[in-house]
C-alpha cells in the first residue's frame, strides 16, 4: 500500500514497560509519520486561520468601496485562492513533518526546501508537556512539548501526535531522561572519590 491510508501503517510502539522495568525498545530505524488525521486537523486550522481574518478584510471592502464587477472578481478570487495556498502548504507541512527516538535521543524532521532537523540528547531532556486543545480532542490527536537545558531554543513543540503515541513517546523520553540523569549522577559519584 503506497497511498495515504498507509500513511497510518507505521509501525505500532510497543506497550509500555511494567514498573521497575526498562523502557521498551521504540522503533529506531526510520522516522515515523504523523497520523493522517493530523492532516485533516491541519487543513480546518488552515481554513479557519484564514477565512475568518480574510472575510473580516473583505466584509468593509464590499461596504464601503462597492460591488462592481473588478471588485468582486478580485474578492472571488481572494476567497479562492489564499486559503487554497494555506490548506497546500499545510499539507505540505504535515507530509514533511517526521519524529524519531533512538539510542541517541529525539528528533523531529520538518520541511523540504528549507529543511530543519533538530535533535534533543536524552540527557539534555528537563521536562515534557502534553497539550490537546478541543480541536485535537475530536481527532484523538496531541502536542508533545519537549523542554531541554539551556536557554536558546529550548523547547522542542511536536503537534500532530496521536494521544496514545505522544502519551507512550512521553513516557519513554521521561524513563530515559531519568535513567541517564541517574547513570550520570552515578559517574560524578565515582570522580568525587
Amino acid at each position: 500500500m503506497t497511498g495515504p491510508e498507509s500513511r497510518d501503517a507505521a509501525p505500532p510502539l510497543p506497550a509500555p514497560a511494567p514498573a521497575g522495568a526498562d523502557t521498551p525498545a521504540l522503533p529506531t530505524d526510520s522516522w515515523q509519520p504523523l497520523p493522517v488525521r493530523a492532516r485533516t486537523l491541519a487543513t480546518i486550522s488552515a481554513l479557519l486561520g484564514t477565512l475568518l481574518p480574510l472575510l473580516v478584510a473583505l466584509v468593509p471592502g464590499l461596504v464601503f468601496i462597492g460591488r462592481d464587477t473588478p471588485a468582486l472578481a478580485v474578492y472571488a478570487a481572494l476567497l479562492v485562492l489564499l486559503p487554497a495556498w494555506t490548506v497546500w502548504i499545510a499539507r505540505r507541512r504535515w507530509l514533511r513533518t517526521r519524529w524519531r527516538l533512538d539510542d541517541d535521543g529525539f528528533g523531529v524532521r520538518r520541511g523540504h526546501l528549507w529543511r530543519r532537523d533538530t535533535r534533543v540528547p536524552g540527557t539534555r531532556v528537563q521536562h515534557l508537556d502534553i497539550q490537546r486543545g478541543p480541536l485535537e480532542r475530536v481527532f484523538g490527536l496531541s502536542t508533545l512539548t519537549v523542554h531541554t537545558a539551556g536557554t536558546h531554543n529550548n523547547s522542542v513543540v511536536l503537534a500532530g501526535l496521536d494521544h496514545v503515541e505522544a502519551e507512550r513517546l512521553r513516557d519513554a523520553l521521561a524513563s530515559r531522561a531519568a535513567r541517564d540523569g541517574d547513570t550520570d549522577d552515578e559517574g560524578d559519584d565515582d570522580d568525587a572519590g
